[in-house]
């Protein structure tokens, strides 16, 4: 039910800027969605409640609330006007938000996000909403890449590779609409959010190959391809969240790398981490969800000199593009949290998914929702979340799995 419903919320997009003088534009339609259950041996096995129907509402408007913000253009939803979307969000639920800005991002330390966004009119900035329910035990984290928009920056993109990167705020906008749905629908544990915000845009002050940048771990990269600048705000973000924040469960959700499309496919985020639990349980919550992923190799001691610097710590691209592309990237961004982190950390890279055609789909907003369905105290979330694993025969990608509570999907 939950995954049907997130279906029909993609198909109905909310961002336009089309004119009647353009078109024959009518008003969007209100569109009824009815689900009739079938199935269970007894009648609970079909029964909708008032509390399931505002489930599916606030995962569905997170949906929307994601696409909408990645459909929006640079000169509307540039790092204010995403704050400003923050700002929205942080006022609904009745909470504050930390925005770190401008030049105080370079006195902190967060040299990768500053480093990023200092080329452009409009200053980048970390922004953080923070849920601290009584009685939390755990803190969790979700940090989200906001390149509001992404020219490659010096190492500029081709005339055809560069429209579309207006969507490369997609990790941010799904960790707003995720936090937005996870707080709505009662959130029990420590939830923060972390958004890595900027523009990578040209001018006098952009990076060039060669900088060194000390980023808020206090490890120095060697910047070898500015178009590699994803990785270098997420490590910042990162970092915050285990340094400042305390999360023992760290998520960060990116459109990091061209390479994803290629090696899992245009419906299949790529998940890289350091725990096979996650990674088990994310596989089959993601089909649960309609938000698919697959998993990529996590072998720092195999991959990671791939960044070898001669006079930093690290630099930010690869040396072999051909050398397991997705999981470099990402463990990149581990490597300021460090290979030697207590907690659990996973990294998502949804770059071909966020979007079918021209259109953003919404992902990762119920993939996070399912994830940690658990820590929630709206029923259908930790069914999905606590159900039994799918038995798969690998061979046929055919299972059995027991019922939901709620609804039986096929």
């Amino acid at each position: 039910m939950l995954a049907s419903a997130c279906a029909v919320a993609r198909a109905f997009p909310l961002y336009s800027r089309k004119t009647s003088k353009g078109a024959n534009v009518e008003p969007p339609p209100t569109v009824h969605i009815e689900f009739v259950l079938v199935g269970g041996d007894n009648p609970t096995d079909t029964e909708i409640t008032e509390e399931d129907v505002l489930v599916l509402a606030n995962v569905t408007v997170g949906i929307r609330l994601t696409a909408r913000i990645v459909d929006a253009p640079c000169n509307e939803m540039n790092v204010s006007g995403f704050l400003s979307e923050v700002e929205a969000i942080a006022l609904e639920l009745g909470l504050k938000s930390k925005i770190i800005r401008g030049e105080e991002l370079q006195e902190k330390g967060f040299g990768g996000i500053y480093g990023v966004g200092k080329a452009a009119l409009d200053p980048p900035a970390l922004a953080v909403l923070s849920y601290e329910p009584k009685g939390a035990t755990e803190t969790v984290a979700w940090v989200g890449k906001g390149i509001v928009f992404d020219t490659g920056g010096l190492s500029i993109k081709g005339k055809t590779a560069m429209p579309g990167m207006k969507r490369d705020c997609g990790g941010a906008a799904a960790i707003l609409g995720g936090f937005y749905a996870a707080v709505k629908s009662g959130f029990k544990q420590n939830l923060h959010a972390v958004f890595c915000l900027a523009e990578n845009s040209v001018g006098p002050l952009a990076t060039r190959p060669d900088d060194i940048h000390r980023l808020y771990s206090g490890c120095t990269v060697e910047i070898n391809n500015t178009d590699a600048e994803g990785r270098l705000v997420l490590a910042d973000g990162v970092v915050y969240a285990d340094r400042d924040l305390k999360a023992n469960i760290i998520l960060d959700m990116a459109t990091l790398t061209g390479a994803q499309g290629i090696a899992t496919g245009k419906y299949h985020g790529a998940i890289l981490t350091n725990s096979d639990d996650w990674e088990d349980k994310a596989l089959e919550i993601g089909r649960r969800t309609g938000d698919m992923l697959s998993p990529v190799p996590y072998c720092p001691e195999l991959h990671f000199n791939e960044f070898n610097s001669a006079v930093a710590d690290m630099k930010n691209s690869v040396m072999d593009r051909g050398n397991a592309q997705v999981s470099c990237a990402g463990l990149f961004i581990g490597a300021h949290l460090g290979f030697e982190y207590g907690g659990s950390w996973m990294h998502i890279d949804m770059a071909a998914p966020v979007h079918n055609g021209e259109r953003a789909t919404g992902y990762g907003v119920a993939l996070l929702a399912g994830l940690f369905g658990e820590h929630s105290k709206a029923a259908i979330l930790r069914d999905i979340a606590n159900q039994p694993m799918v038995l798969r025969n690998k061979a046929t990608g055919n299972g059995t799995e027991p019922p939901l509570k709620k609804a039986c999907l096929d």
